[in-house]
């Protein structure tokens, strides 16, 4: 059993004009005078879910939520014009100058946990911490592990990497699955565009969990986050992440006095542990948690329960820092 905080509804919620004509939804949950924390969904293109609120204490947090560009409740809606990495971060930026926030916590988890790192790099002396659950490091190494055939997630589910690649089984010998898909979401017709978003979603969802029980019909029925999310994951895997690669770890010394927690399950299949593990040993003050029995998703409860742990933790370590 998972021991989170109870479900609790946002304090504040409303969107930010940031420019390039996107809109983005932001909401506030916790202590409006409490430690403030960002949280920063995964995907890219999955939008927040409410569950993310029950991480943190609600009495000492002040947790920031918001759907990055194109997917949940911010518009437009699976826009790939003026979304990119660089575009995400001087979001952050702004929602950070919205607020009149000196400094933060940042948290995330899959590519959530790569966009803090990158915020990290890029301003470290806006983060007071950082708490990351099954970090993607965004390297050629782990785009392979995660879709090509001889990649880790394939060879451990073949049977299900077949259905995945089935929507594309007519692409030519030179075009990689990754453009494939991209040429069917940005050309496709609607019915070959939900086929494939509904097929990228089923391929991530059922690896991404140790014991999955995957429901294609609730899939159907969320047609509009399965969309974003497939739609978006495909168009920052097909341009590396807007980032070079191994950039994280050549930039690491960047952050090396933030305290950073990292939480990665054991069986992690969509981001392999490997990567998690050279972070923690190439960043000072960082520690890593292996998560037993557990794989890559926050719903699994001990994962859930590892990162509320962690962010109670850091409670204690700002405390104890006054003194």
């Amino acid at each position: 059993m998972s021991h989170v905080y109870p479900p609790i509804q946002p304090y504040s919620h409303e969107f930010l004009d940031v420019g390039d004509g996107h809109q983005l939804y932001i909401e506030q949950t916790g202590n409006p005078d409490g430690i403030p924390v960002l949280y920063l969904h995964g995907g890219p293109g999955a939008g927040l879910c409410a569950s993310y609120r029950s991480l943190f204490n609600p009495e000492k947090y002040r947790v920031i939520g918001f759907d990055q560009r194109g997917c949940g409740k911010s518009t437009p809606f699976a826009a790939l014009e003026n979304n990119t990495t660089q575009d995400l971060l001087e979001d952050i930026q702004k929602i950070r100058g919205h607020f009149g926030i000196r400094k933060w916590v940042l948290c995330g988890g899959s590519w959530g946990a790569t966009l803090a790192l990158l915020a990290a790099i890029e301003d470290p002396k806006s983060i007071k911490a950082i708490v990351l659950r099954g970090t993607f490091m965004a390297r050629q190494q782990d785009f392979h592990w995660f879709l090509d055939p001889q990649g880790g997630a394939a060879q451990l589910f073949p049977d299900v990497y077949k259905h995945f690649i089935e929507h594309v089984q007519n692409r030519a010998e030179s075009e990689t699955l990754v453009d494939a898909y991209y040429r069917i979401f940005v050309d496709g017709d609607e019915i070959s565009r939900m086929a494939a978003a509904k097929g990228w979603c089923i391929w991530e969802q059922k690896i991404s969990q140790l014991n999955n029980s995957v429901n294609e019909q609730d899939l159907c029925q969320n047609l509009h986050r399965a969309t974003s999310l497939a739609m978006l994951e495909c168009h920052y895997l097909k341009h590396n992440c807007f980032i070079p690669d191994n950039f994280i770890l050549d930039n690491v010394k960047t952050i090396s006095a933030i305290p950073g927690t990292l939480i990665h399950g054991r069986y992690d299949i969509v981001c392999k542990l490997s990567g998690a593990y050279e972070l923690s040993h190439a960043w000072r003050n960082s520690q890593l948690l292996i998560v037993p029995e557990s794989g890559h998703s926050n719903s699994e409860p001990l994962i859930a329960d590892s990162v509320r742990q962690a962010t109670d933790a850091m409670i204690k370590f700002f405390e104890e820092e006054k003194f």
